[in-house]
């Protein structure tokens, strides 16, 4: 049996790279893995060998302290592998194929599924709807940062790339499959996004790329990325966003420099909880800051598309609400405003072959656009410590060696 490594969050502010079981087609009991999924049976799942798995913005909330995620738990949500083992009760994914996996996990076969309501799966996690590998309070699915990974419901889950040559070409643009380009594409559609649209933004980590990138796909005429980090505002400008600097105040101002009028047609939020205020109140949290000021500049009748990460067990929250998730918003306004708000997990799967169909076609080159930078697995740690400090990153880990040509 093969060895395993994988990256763990040890604490605040620190991850290593750990020894840990190669997978079996059994739940174990382990860090965060909810009692009553321990013994579970996973004979309809595949263990991949992992081809790439990213660093997510959303394990860097982890990694801060900011979630009740336990010492030791095994993170990574962002999955691309090579099946090499099948469960008994697997019929159509076979030994050899290459996957993306998507990163909520689902039954195929609840209410909510069927409906394609993937994040929100009634069937994985014991305590409530919804699941994710290597997550806290997601019913204990192991992560996937790691040199072998078990994903269960192998048959429905697992988006089969349809050739293998193909798929390694572009295998850090397929890599964003997993997560980034289904939720940023989410957050544009939920937004109302189409042909002419004028698009906000808000935050250019890799979710906010992503949305930008999709929102380019779906026709917007103009899309307006805010940020107060100049590289990844940089960035943004790589391919074809304008850009709104924070730092200097609100965004309406700036937007309506570059439209002419005050307010766009859609509006997307990839910060979530852990924003910050605008301007001169730029280096302090204030978690409803983006929300609230997404009402103020879309249109009336408009949308926010809202794929940032809100939770409701903030330790480090600035107050007694925000550490339960109760933000002070402006309701009113959004109100008053008849806007419409899409929230919570993608489900990646509504997404993900499109997506998957237009890399391989060459309509877009979104690992180009979140600058997407291979590192090894031992090399985690710094790349999560840079990625905290602001890189305009998005980290591929290569537990295998499968990016060396990438």
């Amino acid at each position: 049996m093969p060895s395993n490594r994988a990256v763990a969050y040890k604490g605040p502010g620190v991850v290593e790279v750990i020894d840990t079981d190669y997978p079996d087609f059994e739940l174990h009991d382990g860090p965060g893995v909810n009692p009553a999924n321990i013994g579970r049976k996973v004979e309809h799942g595949a263990i991949l060998k992992t081809v790439a798995t990213n660093i997510c913005g959303s394990d860097q909330h982890m990694v801060r302290g900011r979630t009740t995620a336990p010492p030791d738990l095994v993170l990574g949500h962002e999955i691309t592998g090579e099946v090499v083992e099948v469960g008994s009760d697997v019929e159509f994914i076979k030994v050899g194929d290459l996957v993306s996996v998507p990163f909520n996990i689902s039954c195929g076969r609840c209410r909510n599924c069927k409906e394609r309501k993937t994040g929100v799966c009634l069937n994985v996690n014991p305590d409530r709807p919804g699941s994710a590998y290597g997550y806290v309070d997601m019913g204990g699915w192991v992560g996937g940062q790691a040199e072998y990974v078990l994903v269960p419901y192998a048959d429905w889950n697992l988006l089969r790339f349809p050739d293998k040559d193909q798929a390694m070409e572009k295998i850090l643009d397929l890599a964003m499959l997993s997560d980034i380009f289904p939720t940023g594409f989410h957050g544009a559609v939920t937004a109302g996004v189409g042909v002419g649209s004028t698009v906000y933004v808000a935050g250019a980590g890799p979710v906010g790329l992503a949305a930008a990138t999709s929102a380019l796909l779906l026709g917007a005429s103009v899309v307006i990325v805010g940020d107060m980090n100049a590289d990844r505002l940089a960035q943004a400008r790589s391919f074809g966003c304008e850009t709104v600097d924070l730092t200097q105040g609100d965004p309406a101002d700036q937007i309506e420099q570059i439209l002419g009028v005050p307010e766009v047609d859609c509006a997307v939020d990839a910060v979530g909880f852990e924003a910050k205020g605008h301007g001169s109140d730029s280096g302090h949290e204030a978690p409803a800051t983006v929300l609230n000021s997404l009402m103020d500049i879309t249109a009336a009748g408009g949308a926010l598309g809202i794929p940032g990460l809100y939770v409701t067990g903030d330790p480090g929250g600035i107050d007694e609400a925000a550490q339960k998730g109760s933000l002070s918003l402006s309701l009113g306004t959004g109100w008053a405003k008849s806007l419409s708000f899409t929230t919570g997990q993608c489900p990646v799967m509504k997404y993900n072959r499109g997506l998957m169909m237009a890399i391989l076609g060459d309509r877009v080159h979104i690992a180009d656009n979140v600058n997407a930078v291979p590192i090894s697995l031992d090399e985690a740690p710094t790349g999560y410590a840079e990625f905290d400090a602001g890189a305009a990153r998005k980290y591929v880990l290569n537990p295998n060696g499968y990016l060396a040509a990438a």
